[in-house]
């Protein structure tokens, strides 16, 4: 190809109006005269509503309407943004008698302004039949509180749920006798790990908002990930056809798996649908905090053994997880935390993967960036780690000797082979950047400060293997210009620019050639949407089959006008050439040309679904210092090599890298989410749950080592999530070599690394 464009750093196609602010987000979209709406959020973790007096209320000046579970259709659904039929169960409705949970909603109050509404939302009087609430999720399964008993709850796929005993999802897997060959092994270490939820907390908060058009149809413009799943979603919640819901995506504020679950759109829907008036919400940051979609606190069981040489032998993982008060993502996040982790160690002879999803009475859990496998990769590695100091063996040689490589069969990852992994690669790579061999275990500094370093491995996937399919339209334009239809949506991570770029490469054209748009239910072509780390490999495979079938139009449309064969013609991305005679018609004349009497459109739209989801790998170390008398503990370095396949934009993908690094030390060290007996969240501002600045991330440094992937569009394979998923057990790691204190719950604080070294004195 005559114009290369992929893999190089091209500048993101909405950079200009990013950095002058004249980016349009969903709330610069929204009609003065909407309808403000909130939601009145209860004051208990586990009640039911005996009764509501709204008169007080509904006598407030520009008040429009108060919305009770009365008002409300009696059909269960699901918020969780997934392909039908979904995974989580039906277990929710708009409002409900029962609320599980604080900040769960109670009434819905929309007014023409915001004062009015928050005049109306203090006057509602509840009256509340206080139950006991389920809030140790270690006590859930079979408890005798139901959170949910009521009889229309239902499970669309066979994932082990069961409202009865308190079960979002249950499930076995294995491969092997993994009691005999724990048993025959010389070292075994046997230990439990604990991730408390964390909050996504992106940049904009939830928004939405919605009207009636000329039609009467009910339109909907919101802050989300997944556009198509919305309309499924509010069709089922509001008992309508699809056919009358219309959903518009536009700019994102960020999302990080939190726009993935339906938190917003279905009230002013309500709404809307009710009065035939326009309405917004938008959430505050408290709203976001205590009634959202925050990462699965998950406790997770690790037994691994190995041999006298350390080779491992069989690792058995059972994860607990919390999914709260509702489904959404519960049967989907655990799975992860086995089936990407276990996998990374390629010499086992046996493997045993189970997990129980229980619903508690705390705010309902949903996806965050790596999606449960985070959760996961921080109890394996450190238990990986821990052996590593059992068999007083570098944990880089002992990752050396087990690794997967390229090759192999991996029996817990649904038996896929990684027909691309650089791993061992990127392990070289991190370990030469960081120095290692100069720095590990630790470093007295002199001055009453230590410095140890700590390693660790991940992989992910890319979309969801038999499930994500995404379409792509593309037409030819007067004037030869082309519009990119796509249905996946950007939230920041640049996959517009991206798929513009392998449309580019693909079509021989500059990017300046190529219009993207933004998702639109009624014209866009159906994507899944932007998650599972599925965009750049399923959405970019439909790109890439899309300009293909583009081309061979094109050339039978130049061969048509130039009077020839279309084996005749050759399309170099300009124009369409008679190879036999050299006479040739321009792009630009074609897309003029068939503006008159023609009667074959000049577009193509694909759509792609793959059966395996090749993950990526990446290798993460940390360096940190603690100070010996305080604990007081800093992170110093941190380096990463990831292995996405080939690497389609080296600048999104660097700054992707860092981002999701950032988040993971976020959650390694800074972010707590803290209940107190009652079931409160007190983390409900930036003052109670602390994210890192960039001030508190330390040195990132990040390199690339390509494989190629064959069955991804030029070799591509995933990045968004796997980023997340080292900085954990790397620094617990660290923190371990430097003054032996073992921390195997989450975040790693100050505190805990005192206490710690307080109790080994």
């Amino acid at each position: 190809m005559g114009n290369r464009v992929v893999s190089q750093a091209i500048p993101k196609v909405d950079y200009k109006a990013l950095v002058t602010g004249k980016a349009v987000y969903t709330d610069d979209l929204a009609a003065k005269d909407s309808l403000i709406v909130k939601v009145l959020r209860s004051p208990h973790a586990h009640a039911l509503i005996q009764d509501i007096n709204l008169t007080r209320a509904e006598l407030v000046p520009d008040i429009e309407c108060i919305l009770t579970y009365k008002d409300c259709p009696d059909k269960r659904f699901t918020m969780a943004g997934q392909t039908y039929p979904e995974p989580s169960p039906y277990d929710r409705l708009i409002l409900d008698q029962r609320v599980r949970f604080v900040g769960d909603a109670v009434a819905i109050v929309a007014g023409r302004t915001k004062e009015a509404v928050n005049k109306a939302l203090k006057l509602i009087k509840v009256k509340y039949e206080v139950l006991e609430p389920v809030l140790d999720f270690h006590k859930a399964k079979d408890n005798p509180i139901l959170v949910h008993p009521e009889e229309n709850w239902k499970s669309l796929c066979p994932v082990g749920a069961d409202n009865r005993r308190n079960l979002c999802a249950h499930d076995v897997c294995e491969e092997g006798n993994i009691e005999e060959v724990l048993a025959e092994c010389e070292y075994v270490i046997d230990q439990v790990y604990h991730t408390k939820a964390n909050q996504q907390a992106m940049m904009e908060t939830f928004r939405t908002y919605t009207y009636l058009d000329t039609y009467g149809r009910l339109n909907v413009l919101s802050s989300t990930q997944v556009p198509f799943h919305v309309r499924r979603i509010l069709a089922n919640a509001l008992d309508i056809p699809k056919s009358k819901i219309r959903v518009i995506k536009p700019r994102i504020g960020g999302g990080f798996g939190a726009k993935q679950t339906v938190v917003s759109e279905i009230y002013p829907a309500l709404v809307t649908w009710k009065t035939g008036k326009p309405a917004k919400m938008i959430f505050t940051r408290e709203e976001s905090m205590i009634a959202s979609s925050p990462r699965h606190e998950m406790e997770v069981h690790v037994r691994l053994g190995a041999d006298k040489d350390g080779i491992i032998q069989g690792i058995d993982v059972y994860t607990l997880s919390n999914t709260g008060a509702f489904g959404e993502h519960g049967p989907t996040t655990v799975g992860l935390s086995g089936h990407k982790s276990i996998p990374l160690y390629g010499q086992t002879k046996a493997f045993r993967f189970a997990y129980d999803v229980v619903y508690t009475n705390v705010m309902s859990a949903g996806a965050y960036r790596g999606y449960g496998a985070t959760q996961g990769l921080f109890a394996v590695e450190s238990a990986v780690n821990e052996l590593a100091e059992k068999l007083n063996m570098d944990p880089v040689v002992l990752r050396e000797k087990n690794m997967v490589r390229e090759g192999q069969r991996m029996p817990a990852y649904y038996g896929e082979t990684a027909n691309s992994c650089a791993l061992d690669r990127c392990l070289e790579k991190a370990k030469e950047m960081m120095k290692w061999d100069e720095k590990f275990p630790s470093r007295d500094m002199g001055n009453g400060k230590i410095r140890g370093v700590g390693v660790a491995m991940a992989m992910q996937g890319s979309g969801i293997s038999g499930v994500d399919t995404a379409s792509v339209g593309i037409k030819v334009n007067d004037d030869g210009f082309y519009s990119l239809l796509i249905g996946a949506s950007d939230m920041g991570t640049g996959c517009d620019t991206i798929l513009s770029q392998m449309a580019a490469e693909c079509l021989d054209c500059g990017m300046d050639e190529i219009i993207v748009h933004g998702v639109d239910t009624d014209s866009s072509p159906y994507d899944t949407g932007s998650y599972a780390s599925s965009t750049t490999y399923v959405t970019g495979m439909a790109v890439v089959r899309t300009c293909e079938a583009l081309k061979d139009k094109i050339c039978e449309k130049g061969a048509q006008y130039l009077e020839c064969d279309v084996e005749d013609v050759d399309f170099d991305g300009q124009q369409v050439v008679n190879i036999k005679t050299g006479a040739s018609i321009s792009r630009a004349e074609i897309g003029n040309r068939v503006m008159c009497n023609n009667e074959d459109a000049l577009y193509a739209s694909e759509a792609y679904s793959s059966p395996v989801s090749p993950p990526p790998f990446m290798v993460g170390m940390a360096e940190v210092e603690i100070d010996r008398e305080t604990g007081e503990l800093e992170l110093i370095d941190y380096v990463a090599v990831v292995d996405c396949g080939t690497v389609i934009n080296p600048s999104l993908a660097r700054v992707q890298t860092e981002g999701g690094i950032a988040q993971g030390i976020g959650m390694a060290m800074y972010e707590d989410i803290v209940y107190n007996a009652k079931g409160k969240n007190y983390s409900n501002s930036f003052m109670q749950y602390k994210i890192p600045s960039r001030l508190d991330v330390g040195n990132i440094r990040v390199e690339f080592e390509s494989s190629y992937e064959p069955t991804g569009p030029f070799g591509a394979k995933s990045i968004g999530e796997i980023v997340i998923n080292t900085p954990s057990p790397a620094i617990a790691s660290a923190v371990s070599h430097a003054v032996g204190v073992k921390v195997r719950e989450l975040p790693i604080t100050s505190e805990k690394v005192y206490w710690g070294m307080r109790k080994e004195m």
